[in-house]
């Protein structure tokens, strides 16, 4: 069975599988993603890492398990209303960096090169390894956008926190392994409003978020801005949103395993992250392009028919 037949079988059972998709090196997507993290160092802390987390955290939590709507799949936030969201303020950057690798390999979603753009921010910054699947596609326009209310809104507690993870299908473990990569980056005023790192390593992934977040000392920061808490050394914030990490019970038991096991951290999040950003698209990445592969490989190809056999089957 040849890539051919693979997209002429996917293109009659409505699997919107291209030849161009079939014919990307991932490997070198990969390797044209990384070269762009530190490629300006005047950028923030001198990586675009984070903000790519950001893009692909963002383009799949609009997912709900409720009724299949959102996820990365589709790639919406290109048009207006999603692109306009406030909680995607900034993320233009990070869509903007990413057009020459997307001119250069033409055959690549924007749904799968944004995701595997964050899957390549977490691991160059030491992070552990993603498990990332291709056959994401996009829409020719913002009819399958989500509605402006499915991120997680920072400025909020933990009952809104865990409200909005399990409507995208995470338990309480996930949800805090997840938060967890707030080690990277900062906020912008001009983007969510509130200021500062969450870290003072924030172009480097590890546990670090929960070490300060169960320190002492956070107070309220008195300044025009929305409610955000800062350290002693008045350098570092956290939102309501993180605190509340520490002020629910339940979060704070996981929040202190992190904090003492950085290695079951880094297990925890591979696992939640490449869980978000496969909400609402397992199906259509199951035929997966290898990363090591130009083309299709006899696995994938078996998983293809085997989905298609189970679609035909229940249809």
């Amino acid at each position: 069975m040849g890539a051919t037949t693979a997209v002429s079988l996917g293109a009659l059972y409505g699997y919107n599988f291209t030849a161009d998709a079939a014919s990307v090196d991932y490997n070198a997507v990969r390797k044209d993603i990384a070269d762009l993290l530190e490629s300006n160092p005047n950028y923030d802390d001198g990586s675009y890492g984070p903000v790519l987390v950001r893009l692909a955290w963002h383009s799949s939590g609009s997912y709900s398990k409720v009724d299949g709507s959102g996820g990365s799949n589709n790639a919406t936030m290109r048009f207006s209303p999603e692109k306009d969201y406030g909680g995607n303020a900034g993320l233009e950057v990070a869509r903007n960096l990413l057009e020459p690798v997307k001119a250069k390999h033409p055959g690549i979603s924007y749904a799968d090169l944004w995701t595997l753009a964050g899957v390549v921010a977490i691991e160059e910054a030491g992070g552990p390894k993603i498990e990332w699947k291709s056959g994401r596609t996009d829409s020719a326009d913002n009819k399958p956008t989500a509605p402006n209310d499915r991120l997680p809104d920072a400025g909020q507690g933990a009952d809104h926190v865990r409200a909005v993870m399990t409507r995208m299908g995470f338990n309480d473990r996930e949800a805090v392994a997840l938060v967890g990569c707030h080690c990277l980056g900062r906020c912008h005023t001009d983007r969510s409003g509130f200021e500062g790192p969450w870290t003072n390593a924030p172009t480097t992934f590890s546990n670090l978020y929960f070490e300060e977040l169960l320190k002492d000392g956070w107070t309220e920061r008195k300044w025009k801005g929305p409610r955000q808490f800062e350290d002693k050394s008045k350098t570092l914030m956290m939102t309501p949103a993180d605190i509340a990490m520490k002020t629910d019970a339940k979060y704070r038991a996981i929040c202190e395993e992190y904090a003492k096991d950085e290695k079951k951290f880094f297990a925890d999040f591979a696992s939640a992250y490449s869980k978000l950003l496969h909400l609402g698209c397992e199906k259509v990445c199951v035929a997966n392009v290898s990363e090591s592969s130009p083309y299709l490989g006899v696995t994938a190809l078996a998983t293809l028919g085997t989905f298609l056999a189970f679609k035909n089957k229940s249809s």
